[in-house]
Parts: structure tokens; C-alpha cells; sequence
């Protein structure tokens, strides 16, 4: 049975504006390794908060401890950075986090970034408002040349353009002009390459034509082209929530102190200076900082962040842990196997920071659009340039009209075509209920053909309910609810619940106490009773979830219960399946558990009692045979196979770790979106796809012109905008 200190986070609903805060907004200083290490700060990881009332609760709760000089909650990245005197535990906090509904773990400063801030988000922004401002006044300027001022007024506006287009673009291009340098000195092409020609020829021949009083110049198709890519970068990092490592924060939840016993008692030392063979003391309430063999004493485990079991497991001597676990309910002593780099805890980091790196390797249609378009255009203003000086003999002319080639087959509606898409589709999907965080999880998702679900905490919410508490004998009910009292167990808290569904009051009892690792027992009208395990209470284990009352000189009573069904599982299964996906599920759970859901879901392909590196194993497996994985699922065990999909959801409940490791956030406690998401991202992929028809479309009109000679500044500018506006237009369609 569960610590009291342990009590059900509450059921707060989902906040998609809080979860979804704009990652621009962060609080610098609360990721901060130097925060932590220059004042001696503790850091929790805080899962179960969700807007701006949960932070609240938790800062004033802490605040109030003895000793806490200041507490900060970040919601995005959900952590609270504690300034505390010294001799103040993160056990302690945890238990005062609990106290307010809220569940917390300790995070090691050390094995996280060092910062937190946007930094690249604030930066497009400010040079697209740079951008932005800059081609207004270029434009405005224009107007007056293209409405037919000529010589001294002209060269006049002509001027007065490069003073403000050469420092903006000088500004606002340094994303496109960095990015170009690096894949040239790499010896290849990317899409940034051409756009930075474009500019500098743009910006070049402009300020040669405005020195030689010539007619035309390029100013506002280049600042327009400038502010225009930019718009579209932007969009695309907007779609990517700042995804930190999801090895990093596997890594920041490791112990990092525990309790060594000593002849003299207990000392508190650093997990990575225990050696195999030593003993640790392990508190209730408190994780296991290392693999081990318990030695002494009797509690229970709470494994489901590590293999999705959905209730607490006996432990006694003799009996293996692992780091992560938690102890719930009584002291143990433990005798070291493997500790730091060598846990399992640690190796499942080793295991999503491969997968991770697996699924990175994917190109996206932007970059495999690039891959051709780069090449192409610059062959096509080579050739037009070599052409017309072949031509003409006149060297200004070529390289002009080599410049035109370049400027109206930019990529605008190219550099729009993804970004475009994926910020309508993910403004569809937000409303329904789904963060987007990875600016290729739609084009990934869209090519999907097998869906992996978990159980525990994904198609279900991971609570037990008492089953037909209405058919239960009211007395045994009411004594048994008075038993649950005095314990904070799933299954006690279960008991209670369906007590007070069907109106019946507990029985008063005495003498009161909970038993680690067996349940609770207290005198009633001078007899024994017990609320607990099978064996304790002389009753046989039955197969389906149970907790057994015994009275004395009265054979034992059973409860059952059974974890609720997610809201739209049903649906979210029916629907992939319509959508010609297969469906599999795999749990860490017991046999009997997952093939009763399974069989209610229709789920014919289920595994039961897996370990994380089982289900890493079998997303690789399938991938092996040239499927397409859709992973969804929860908790750490799940966060390697969430890593290795091809792509993954994971639940806004889910610990820190798994969201990380997943491109899309469920907001809500239904499911059923899941499908649609299938749906909106198979749509998105062929807008995406005729944008780029769109753009090929346009450049086959344009570029005629072009080589042509008649791709004056206005038609460039015009053509330029033309296509951006098609692109957006057509994206919009999915909304």
C-alpha cells in the first residue's frame, strides 16, 4: 500500500493556451545549470502541472516549507527551481509538493543544458521585424520609380532604397547567409544557397545600376524576398516546440545522492561513488538511486514509469530493483549492483539518445525539394548570364538579367511550401487537441502504416475503479472503506471512492496501520480485520486486479477492480483502422490485464509484460521489415520506443521524458484525435505537395521571362509575391 505522502495528483483538465505557451516566453533563468550550482539550488521536475493555477499552488506551497528562501515554477518545461538553506532535502520537497496533489522528482542540474531560452525564435522574429519594417519603406519608394520618375529624382529614391536595404538585409540575411557558408565550405548545395546569391546579385547590380544612374535596381525584391523567407523560417520554427534531449532528462532523473549504511548509521554520499556491494538505505516516498537486491525489510514498488505496471509489486529480501523505481511504503535496505553509468536507468538513456539520433536522419520534402531546386537555378542563371554576354558582348546586361533569373525564380514559394502547411495543419490539430512539436512529425505521420499503442496511462488512464460497488455487501463495503482510510494505495483509494459512489459511510475502526507491502489492519468490535493482499488475508490470488478484506472467523471478502479506459480508445482504434493502418498494442503489464483491454479495443496483436528495451526492440523489429511506426505511449519505459518510431505521441500526463522524446502532445484525456491527426497529416502532405507543383508551375511561366529580359524590377517584385500569396492561400485550405 502506498505513504500518505504520495496522495493521486488531481484530475486538473488539460490547458492547450498553457501547454502551448509560445517557447519565446521562458524564464531564462529557471533552466539554468549555473542557477542551480552557484546557489546550491534543488531542481523537480513537476509532470502533473498544467497552467498558470497549478504554478500558484506549487511556488506558495513551497514557499511555505521552513528553509525555502524562494521557489519558480517554469510550466513549459515544467520544473521548479528551489533557493533553500542548507540541509534542506529534495525528499522534503517532494513530500510538501505531494501534499498540495501535485507528484515531483528530483532533477540533477548537472545533466542538464545549460540554457533554456529560445534564443533562435526571439532572433528570426526581430530580423523579420527588421525585414518587415525595411521593405515597406523600400517599397513605398518604389512606387514613385515605377510610377515614372526619372534621372535625379530617380537616382534620389534609388539611394535613399540602398541606405535602408543594404543594412537591413545586411541584418535581417544573416540566417540564409550563415547557412549557405557552412554547406559550401561542406562542398554542397542546401536551399539557402541560392537565396543568398540571389540577395548579394540583387543588392550588387542594384548599387552598380543606382552608381551609373541606371534605371533599374532590385531593392525591394530583395529586402520583399529577404522579408518573405524569413516569414516562412519562422513559421517553421513556430512548429517545433524547442525539443530537448530526451536522453538528457532520462539522465537528470537519476538519484543523484543516496544513503550508504555505515557501522556508525547512514551518510548521504554521491550515487556515482558507490561500488557494487555496498548498502544503501532506501526511505518510503524515495527512488532507487542504483541497481540492487533488497536486503532487508518489506515495502512495495511503484514500477509503472519503468514497465507500465499499472499497481504497486510486493518487495521483499532477495527481490532485484532497479533505479527509477520508487519505494512506497517501508524502509529497505539495499545492496548495490550496478550504480551510475552502469544502471538501467542510465542505459535507457544510452538507448533513446541512439534512437534519437536514428530518427534525425530523415529528410524532409523541403530538403529533398532543395537537393533539386539548388542545382537547377543555378546552371539556369549561369547559362542565361553566359547567353546573353555570348550574345550582346555586354557584361552589365548579363549579369543583370542573370540576377533577374535568380530573383523571380526565388524560393519563396518554395521556402513557403512546408511551413506554410504545417502551420495550418497544426492550428487544425490544435484545436482538436494535439501539440505539434517537430516541424517534419506531419510528413513522418502522413507515411505511417502501423500504430503501436501502450496501455497503461495511454489507452487507459492508469486508475484503478472498484468494479459494481452497487452489488457489494454494504456492511463489508463500509468496513472495508474505513480500512482504506489509513492507506493511500490505488487500490485503497479505489475502495473509497465506490463506497461514497453508492452513498455508504465507512465503518469506524481503531487501532489503525498500514503493514509495508501487505495492506492495512485495525481492530473492529474486538476482532482482527484486514484489507489487503490475498496471502495475507488467507484468501487464494484470484486472476483479475483484487484487494481482500478478512475478518476474523469469516471467510475472506474480494473487490475487484479494473483500470478505466481512456476516453475515445474505442474510437481512436476504429478510426486508424478505417484508415488502413494496423493497430498492435504492447504493455509492461501483467498477461491478464492487457489481453482483457485488448480484447475490448479489438486489438488481436498484443504483448504483455515487456521491458523498455523490449519495446524499443520490437519498434526496431518492425522498422526492420519496412514498416512505418506510430508509437504511442507514456511513461519511461515507453521513452526508447517513442525515440525510435518513425513517429510518436505521447499524452500532456506523461512524464517529462517520454513528452520530449515524442512529436506530438495529446492535450486532453481523449484519444480520439489521434486518428484525425493521421488524417490531417496525410491532407498536408498533398498540399504540400501542390504548393511545390505550384512553385514548379510558376517558374516554368517565369523563368521564360526572365532569361528573356523582361523581368523588370516591378514584374520580379509582383511575380515574387504572386507565388507567396498562392502557396498561403492554398495551405489555408486545411483549415
Amino acid at each position: 500500500m502506498t505513504d500518505s505522502t504520495f496522495p493521486e495528483a488531481p484530475a486538473a483538465s488539460a490547458c492547450p493556451a498553457c501547454v502551448a505557451a509560445p517557447m519565446a516566453r521562458r524564464i531564462a533563468a529557471s533552466g539554468a545549470r549555473a542557477d542551480g550550482a552557484e546557489r546550491g539550488a534543488l531542481m523537480l521536475s513537476l509532470p502533473d502541472i498544467r497552467c498558470a493555477a497549478c504554478i500558484t499552488i506549487v511556488e506558495k506551497a513551497l514557499e511555505r516549507h521552513p528553509g525555502v528562501r524562494s521557489a519558480r515554477v517554469n510550466l513549459t518545461l515544467k520544473r521548479a527551481i528551489v533557493d533553500t538553506d542548507p540541509g534542506i532535502t529534495a525528499e522534503a520537497l517532494i513530500d510538501t509538493v505531494a501534499s498540495v496533489g501535485y507528484t515531483a522528482h528530483e532533477l540533477d542540474p548537472a545533466a542538464l543544458s545549460a540554457t533554456a531560452t529560445d534564443r533562435q525564435g526571439r532572433e528570426l522574429l526581430m530580423r523579420l521585424a527588421v525585414a518587415g519594417f525595411a521593405a515597406m519603406n523600400v517599397m513605398l519608394l518604389s512606387v514613385a520609380v515605377w510610377s515614372g520618375a526619372e534621372h535625379a529624382t530617380r537616382d534620389m529614391f534609388h539611394w535613399i532604397s540602398a541606405l535602408i536595404a543594404v543594412p537591413a538585409i545586411a541584418f535581417a540575411g544573416q540566417p540564409f547567409f550563415r547557412s549557405a557558408w557552412a554547406a559550401l565550405r561542406h562542398g554542397r548545395l542546401n536551399m539557402d544557397v541560392p537565396i543568398t546569391l540571389a540577395i548579394l546579385l540583387a543588392l550588387g547590380t542594384s548599387l552598380y545600376e543606382t552608381a551609373h544612374s541606371g534605371e533599374n535596381a532590385y531593392f525591394d525584391a530583395a529586402i520583399s524576398l529577404t522579408f518573405f523567407l524569413l516569414a516562412g523560417r519562422y513559421l517553421d520554427h513556430r512548429t517545433r516546440a524547442i525539443a530537448r534531449s530526451a536522453a538528457e532528462e532520462l539522465a537528470a532523473l537519476e538519484v543523484p545522492r543516496a544513503e550508504r549504511v555505515t557501522l556508525d548509521g547512514t551518510e548521504t554520499v554521491d550515487v556515482a561513488t558507490l561500488v557494487a556491494g555496498e548498502t544503501i538505505l532506501v526511505r518510503p516516498g524515495g527512488r532507487m538511486p542504483v541497481d540492487g537486491v533488497i536486503a532487508l525489510g518489506t515495502s512495495e514498488l511503484d514500477r509503472s514509469l519503468l514497465t507500465g505496471e499499472t499497481l504497486p509489486v510486493f518487495a521483499g529480501p532477495g527481490q532485484a530493483v532497479s533505479a527509477g523505481e520508487v519505494n512506497l511504503t517501508g524502509p529497505l535496505r539495499v545492496t548495490v549492483t550496478a550504480a551510475g553509468r552502469d544502471s538501467s536507468l542510465h542505459r535507457m538513456a544510452d538507448l533513446v539518445a541512439i534512437a534519437e539520433s536514428t530518427r534525425n536522419r530523415y529528410t524532409s520534402l523541403a530538403d529533398r525539394a532543395a537537393g533539386l531546386y539548388a542545382p537547377g537555378v543555378h546552371i539556369l542563371s549561369f547559362l542565361a548570364g553566359v547567353g546573353w554576354y555570348a550574345y550582346t558582348g555586354d557584361a552589365r546586361l548579363a549579369i543583370n538579367i542573370a540576377a533577374a533569373v535568380l530573383i523571380i525564380t526565388c524560393p519563396c514559394a518554395l521556402g513557403l511550401a512546408v511551413p506554410a502547411v504545417t502551420t495550418a495543419a497544426s492550428g487544425r490539430l490544435f484545436r482538436r487537441g494535439l501539440l505539434i512539436k517537430d516541424g517534419t512529425a506531419l510528413e513522418r505521420l502522413a507515411e505511417v502504416d502501423t500504430v503501436v499503442f501502450d496501455k497503461t496511462g495511454t489507452l487507459t488512464l492508469g486508475t484503478p475503479v472498484m468494479l459494481s460497488p452497487e452489488t457489494a455487501d454494504p456492511a463489508l463495503l463500509a468496513l472495508a472503506a474505513g480500512l482504506a482510510a489509513g492507506s493511500s494505495h490505488p487500490l485503497s483509494r479505489a475502495v473509497a471512492d465506490g463506497a461514497a459512489v453508492v452513498g455508504v459511510v465507512p465503518e469506524t475502526v481503531e487501532d489503525l496501520r498500514e503493514v509495508p507491502g501487505y495492506g492495512t489492519e485495525a481492530v473492529w468490535r474486538g476482532r482482527r480485520v484486514r484489507l489487503g493482499r490475498a496471502a495475507w488475508v488467507g484468501a487464494e490470488a484470484a486472476e483479475q486486479t483484487s484487494a481482500w478484506l478478512g475478518v476474523e472467523g469469516q471467510a475472506p471478502t474480494a473487490f475487484l477492480f479494473e483500470d478505466r479506459l481512456r476516453p475515445g480508445a474505442e474510437a481512436a482504434v476504429a478510426g486508424l483502422r478505417e484508415a488502413g493502418l494496423t493497430v498492435a498494442m504492447i504493455s509492461g503489464d501483467s498477461g491478464p490485464a492487457v489481453r482483457r483491454f485488448a480484447e475490448r479495443l479489438g486489438i488481436s496483436d498484443w504483448t504483455a509484460e515487456a521491458l523498455p528495451e523490449d519495446k524499443a526492440a520490437r519498434i526496431a523489429a518492425l522498422s526492420a521489415e519496412g514498416r512505418r511506426v506510430l508509437m504511442v505511449g507514456d511513461g519511461l519505459n515507453d521513452t526508447a520506443a517513442l525515440a525510435s518510431a518513425h513517429v510518436s505521441i505521447s499524452p500532456a500526463t506523461a512524464l517529462d521524458a517520454a513528452r520530449v522524446a515524442s512529436d506530438i502532445v495529446l492535450l486532453g484525456e481523449d484519444i480520439a484525435p489521434v486518428a484525425e491527426a493521421v488524417r490531417t497529416a496525410r491532407r498536408a502532405v498533398r498540399r504540400i505537395r501542390e504548393n511545390f507543383r505550384i512553385a514548379t508551375v510558376y517558374n516554368v511561366v517565369a523563368v521564360p521571362l526572365a532569361i528573356a529580359g523582361f523581368a523588370t524590377p516591378l514584374v520580379a517584385a509582383l511575380a515574387m509575391s504572386a507565388s507567396s500569396i498562392t502557396v498561403s492561400l492554398n495551405a489555408l485550405r486545411l483549415r
